[in-house]
């Protein structure tokens, strides 16, 4: 910062926009996917990377960890606790569809619902990998500028002076 303030005026409303973004995002992958456990459990395995007892436990947990940490990122609470777990899953998504792009696989990512063979996947997998880098940047934003407009985080962790 320059010593003029700016940053404290746009950095605020900046992460706002981030916490929305990525949690919105958060909450319609897991709304999507929450009603249809045995989909998730399927789009999971079809990364081929996890054995199938522990693909099992991801599918069925993945929509209500998306949709709590969603939940959070738009309410604003425990930001930025919330965007390191975000942004650690974006880059287990990245992996998982880098992963299935280089080993030939044809699938849909699962991010929204669906799963299974797609084949326009190949064409699809730089555009998904793409949108989950700009979430994984939004994500840490908020890791290391957690303090935005409208959370709650305001008001449950008020700041105070060394004099109160």
């Amino acid at each position: 910062m320059d010593g003029s303030g700016r940053r404290g005026d746009y950095q605020p409303w900046i992460g706002l926009v981030a916490r929305l973004v990525v949690g919105v995002v958060w909450i319609w992958a897991g709304a999507t996917k929450v009603t249809e456990p045995v989909a998730s459990v399927q789009a999971v395995r079809a990364y081929q990377l996890l054995p199938g007892e522990l693909a099992e436990v991801v599918g069925r947990l993945l929509p209500a960890v998306e949709l709590v940490l969603g939940l959070a990122l738009v309410l604003g609470v425990l930001t930025r606790l919330s965007a390191v777990l975000s942004g650690l899953l974006f880059v287990a998504f990245i992996i998982g569809i880098a992963s299935a792009w280089a080993r030939g696989l044809e699938i849909d990512c699962g991010c929204f619902g669906g799963g299974g063979y797609d084949p326009d996947a190949a064409f699809k997998y730089p555009w998904e990998i793409a949108r989950d880098v700009l979430f994984l940047a939004l994500s840490a934003y908020l890791v290391v500028w957690p303090r935005s407009k409208w959370a709650l985080d305001s008001v449950l962790f008020r700041r105070t002076s060394t004099g109160e």
